[in-house]
């Protein structure tokens, strides 16, 4: 940064600004704050409104200040320090120090076992639940690995247990897989006895009822109409549903509700047969439900994932903020697993990759699909996940109004000559596929054009009106 930057930029969550008069017990929260969350710059010489007081003829007390990061950090943190030549508010020759700290893997607190995390241009001191989702956060432990209390062998559904060995090909059994590979662990209780309880990932992928532990860990998906979410007597919701159980059901069901809900175009291409292309390539919608659901942050018990579906766009929000070094700036690129045996479950299930390489591809997968690039953004505690239309999208849905309209007259001619023709057969002789007809057949119920008596297999369509 040259002087007039430092002097006049706000301070913001990676810049602060301090007076050399700061006392070095103080800098050292400041440089605690950083090192916790994005590392950052600290300008010593320079007063809250930028003035510049300098570092000069304050030698002990400012080797007090650099010795901060060693002396009341623990563990200590390995700053750079870079002297400027400045012309202080004295019209004077001066020195300001700016001081370097950088993001650190691990969780650092002050002497008085207080920690820190930069927000904004706030450090902000976190509480203890708050302490170990960091923890959790920085991979210096796992949460998943945490015990259980009370949760034990009849917690288990172990056909889950059989049914994943056999997948992965463990030759040892399920009760051997859940004891050798850190699914258990040993307790003592406070005679001395030992007994033996579950983790919290043996919970969340094998248990009969995971949410009896953890009761939000659950997947809320809600549709709107519209662009925006509303309340009071505005209020929007088209679809608000819940889904529960263990991960590879809640997934599973997760992504089947939201393949309902994703909306789709159909227009005639240019070799004469119409065309049915869903609102997000499927991959990217998908990598977003199933990173939140892999990765969010299970230590934080107040909240679910909610997954969002608006008329042009859809956002994942997920517990947690990004894990590791990962951040918004660089998810492409940085791989990081905040639950590991929840991540090679789903991976071995051909459902997740190491965080990271899925993210990629959404990116790659979105442009080609002539889409905006998936955004990304984090709050203290939560990760919003993103993608949009383009623009461009909706005028095409517009522009199409008239072929819609022929192909709903061409769906209707063809069950007006054989009411009890399937979906599959209006798919082959339209030039759609089975999810197009759906589309349509569905716009025809909802306008009360077209009902559907009997069942799937043995009812049959009735045109009420044309």
């Amino acid at each position: 940064m040259t002087t007039e930057e430092i002097q006049k930029s706000t301070e913001f969550q990676v810049f602060d600004r301090k007076s050399a008069r700061i006392d070095a017990k103080a800098l050292a929260i400041t440089i605690i704050a950083f090192a916790n969350a994005d590392g950052g710059q600290i300008a010593l010489g320079v007063e809250d409104d930028g003035a510049l007081t300098g570092v000069d003829g304050k030698t002990d007390h400012v080797n007090e200040l650099l010795r901060a990061s060693f002396d009341y950090c623990v563990p200590s943190i390995a700053t750079s320090t870079e002297y400027i030549e400045v012309t202080d508010v004295e019209g004077k020759q001066n020195h300001i120090i700016l001081m370097t700290i950088p993001q650190s893997m691990g969780v650092h607190a002050n002497q008085a076992d207080e920690v820190y995390y930069r927000v904004g241009d706030k450090s902000k001191k976190l509480n203890f639940e708050q302490r170990m989702q960091l923890v959790y956060a920085k991979g210096e432990h796992y949460y998943e690995d945490a015990p259980v209390n009370n949760a034990g062998w009849d917690d288990l559904d172990m056909s889950l247990v059989e049914e994943y060995v056999a997948l992965i090909d463990y030759g040892k059994g399920a009760e051997a897989y859940i004891r050798e590979n850190g699914f258990l662990i040993k307790k003592e209780d406070y005679r001395g006895k030992e007994y033996e309880v579950l983790t919290g990932a043996a919970v969340l992928l094998f248990g009969k009822n995971p949410q009896r532990f953890f009761q939000r860990a659950q997947v809320r998906v809600i549709r709107y109409e519209g662009t925006e979410a509303k309340v009071g007597t505005e209020m929007n919701v088209v679809k608000d549903e819940i889904f529960t159980g263990p991960i590879l059901k809640l997934t599973n069901d997760v992504l089947a509700f939201v393949r309902t809900q994703i909306k789709e175009h159909t227009y005639l291409g240019q070799d004469g047969r119409f065309r049915t292309d869903p609102q997000y390539p499927e991959f990217c919608w998908t990598e977003l439900c199933v990173n939140a659901i892999c990765h969010r942050d299970y230590s934080i018990l107040g909240t679910d994932i909610q997954v969002k579906l608006f008329d042009d766009h859809m956002t994942v929000e997920s517990p947690g903020i990004l894990p590791g070094l990962v951040r918004p700036s660089n998810i492409r690129e940085m791989h990081f697993s905040r639950n590991p045996k929840i991540a090679l479950y789903m991976r071995n299930h051909k459902l997740v990759k190491e965080f990271g390489e899925g993210v990629d591809r959404m990116f790659r997968e979105m442009e080609e699909a002539g889409q905006p690039a998936p955004e990304y953004r984090q709050n203290e505690f939560m990760v919003y996940a993103t993608i949009r239309q383009h623009g461009n999208v909706v005028t095409t849905e517009k522009t199409t109004e008239k072929t819609t309209e022929k192909t709903t007259e061409k769906i209707l001619s063809f069950i007006l000559e054989n009411p009890n023709i399937t979906t599959e057969e209006l798919a082959r002789v339209c030039g759609l596929t089975p999810d197009g007809v759906y589309y349509h057949t569905k716009r025809l119920r909802e306008k009360g054009v077209l009902i559907r008596e009997g069942g799937r297999k043995e009812g049959h369509w009735v045109v009420v009106k044309k």
